[in-house]
């Protein structure tokens, strides 16, 4: 069962770096810890449960499977799958990381259309717009590999759709209300989740 604990272990490490260690550092640096939350009506507010549902049946995954009620797709002892996903991963990590920390005060969980930060264009931010959510597929996708089973899968997949629903239709109109010619401009030629794919902002009618 090494994927189950190295999944439970990937996850406990994640939320206390990118979440408690990331907003421990905005609310020293800013007085706020930089959590707004999701909110909003219709496909908004389906955004923010999906996250909340992929984030619990993510961390839910290792831990039915160490409690023998979920058993792997396929073996992954001491094989290339398990290689394979500490990769992506460490990577996945390592970029949500940098990320996180490129955007300086400008970072937040959620939005609040009250306010207006800084566009960031620099460190990762200079090939893809979303770098924070590409990675943490990433490293995803890499604790699927280490623990392949259907509910890590379904996590994986909540976390795309929401991912999409919610820079589809709130980040990209929040940026695009603030920071109006130069978020257009800078959406122009710098990929959504890729460089080079899903280039300018296509609004919702």
């Amino acid at each position: 069962m090494l994927g189950a604990w190295l999944g439970l272990f990937g996850w406990l490490l994640f939320g206390f770096l990118a979440f408690g260690v990331r907003s421990l550092w905005q609310w020293w640096r800013t007085g706020s810890t930089g959590f707004r939350g999701f909110s909003g009506r219709g496909l908004e507010r389906v955004a923010g449960l999906l996250f909340g549902a992929a984030i619990l049946t993510a961390a839910a995954a290792p831990i039915l499977a160490l409690r023998g009620v979920l058993p792997p797709l396929w073996p992954v002892e001491g094989g290339a799958w398990l290689i394979m996903g500490c990769l992506l991963y460490g990577l996945g990590l390592l970029l949500t990381l940098w990320a996180q920390f490129s955007m300086g005060a400008s970072w937040r969980i959620g939005v609040d259309a009250r306010e207006r930060t800084a566009l960031v264009t620099s460190g990762p931010f200079r090939w893809v717009r979303n770098p924070i959510f590409t990675a943490t597929c990433i490293c995803t996708l890499g604790l699927v590999l280490l623990l392949p089973s259907w509910l890590a899968a379904a996590a994986l997949l909540a976390l795309i759709v929401a991912i999409e629903l919610q820079v589809r239709l709130v980040e990209e109109p929040y940026l695009l209300r603030v920071h109006a010619e130069t978020y257009a401009s800078w959406a122009s030629h710098v990929g959504r989740f890729f460089p080079g794919l899903g280039l300018g902002v296509h609004l919702p009618k």
